[in-house]
């Protein structure tokens, strides 16, 4: 399966989502960056606002695409422990890879969000997307800092996935919506066409489109 691109795969997406269109209750959450792209088109598809949770992966030192865990908003972290064994990566190293990714996911959060407040996940039905899923540590970051705040339902959306990843992650989500998932599998960049390293420029002009349109379509309705 080779995806033109996120929005062709956020398309794809939303057409398996559709049974979910103009619920009340419904937020899409997407992972920042690729996955605000195949987020904008789910949101923009099914009539529904949509959010950012930003996580950052933590890279093995000297191997940063190796990922030994994640962290997300809301203190978050998950650690991939018999890897981090595994490499005999100390305590020290792990938290002094955790502060610098702190940094960073707090500069995405002033960033995406400035003055604007996270929408409500507590009691609603949340989809959860990213453009793809290799090991599952950042998905499973993002899940666990959604379960925190006690949503409905949450749905993980993504256009590819490694088979053990999605298994890995059954215990968090309610539904897992999965475009492909290869036996092979192995980059995500792989299985599309263009993969180019979103901005976050973009990022933020999406979100700004996304959250005037929902706001113009939500008042539409009350007319």
């Amino acid at each position: 399966m080779i995806f033109h691109d996120r929005k062709h795969a956020g398309r794809l997406l939303a057409a398996q989502l559709r049974r979910y269109r103009n619920a009340p209750d419904l937020l899409v959450c997407a992972l920042p960056r690729g996955g605000v792209v195949a987020g904008f088109e789910i949101a923009k598809a099914l009539n529904a606002p949509l959010d950012v949770l930003i996580v950052r992966k933590l890279g093995v030192p000297g191997h940063s695409e190796l990922a030994m865990g994640a962290i997300a908003s809301g203190g978050v972290r998950v650690l991939q422990h018999d890897l981090i064994d595994t490499l005999g990566i100390s305590k020290q190293l792990v938290d002094a890879v955790t502060a610098r990714e702190e940094r960073e996911l707090a500069r995405r959060e002033a960033l995406y969000r400035g003055d604007v407040p996270p929408l409500q996940i507590r009691e609603r039905t949340i989809i959860l997307v990213d453009d793809g899923i290799a090991t599952g540590s950042t998905m499973r970051a993002a899940a666990v800092a959604a379960r925190q705040q006690q949503p409905k339902r949450l749905v993980i959306a993504v256009p590819v996935a490694a088979p053990s990843a999605s298994i890995e992650l059954a215990d968090l989500a309610d539904e897992i919506v999965c475009v492909a998932q290869p036996k092979l599998f192995h980059a995500i960049g792989e299985y599309f066409e263009d993969f180019h390293q979103v901005s976050d420029e973009e990022v933020r002009e999406l979100l700004q489109i996304a959250g005037k349109r929902f706001a113009s379509h939500r008042m539409s309705a009350v007319a």
